[in-house]
């Protein structure tokens, strides 16, 4: 593992690569999250999408000890591999659930930092997802630039999104065209 990568990162990369999933971040998103995380320290963090958590586990490198992390995902085998590789951390939550139903259920809650990387908090229930974040709380998504594994047509749901967060007037938006295409808004 290089010093750069958060811990269990390589051993997460093999079990992901292993179990077929392909809808990772990778590594400059990743960095990203690390770097945006340590800006909230003693953050109440959310991530809708763990998947098998390499995410996560950035995020994870970025908080401090004071920080907690409610990580969510529907499917038992990805989130699997982030249970057995991250569990250690008391930091973490992990929560099987859809997201939908997750932020139905959890609409009073508040958070500092929400990684949005799922169809719900992005492309479903964004209004809820947002209404979550604190002032100065930061929103982060990524894949919005095209990626080989889009279904048909997704890349006219990305550019509205696109514009959608470019016109919302609770948030600063910063879109960067690098990586698999991010915006970050930060809630005024």
């Amino acid at each position: 593992m290089s010093t750069s990568e958060p811990f269990a990162y390589e051993a997460i990369l093999k079990d992901t690569q292993d179990s077929g999933f392909t809808m990772a971040s990778e590594p400059l998103t990743g960095s990203l999250l690390r770097t945006l995380a340590a800006t909230k320290p003693g953050g109440k963090f959310l991530e809708l999408g763990t998947g098998t958590g390499l995410s996560t586990s950035w995020i994870l490198a970025g908080m401090d000890a004071a920080s907690t992390l409610i990580s969510v995902d529907n499917d038992p085998k990805f989130l699997e591999i982030a249970e057995r590789h991250l569990h250690s951390d008391e930091r973490l939550t992990l929560v099987r659930a859809d997201a939908g139903g997750w932020l139905e259920a959890n609409a009073e809650e508040s958070f500092d930092y929400i990684f949005a990387d799922t169809w719900h908090g992005k492309y479903l229930l964004l209004d809820e997802t947002l209404a979550l974040l604190k002032p100065g709380g930061l929103y982060i998504i990524d894949d919005l630039l095209p990626q080989p594994n889009w279904p048909e047509g997704h890349d006219i749901k990305a550019h509205l999104l696109k514009e959608r967060l470019l016109s919302e007037p609770q948030l600063w938006i910063t879109q960067q065209d690098w990586a698999t295409g991010i915006m970050i808004g930060v809630k005024k």
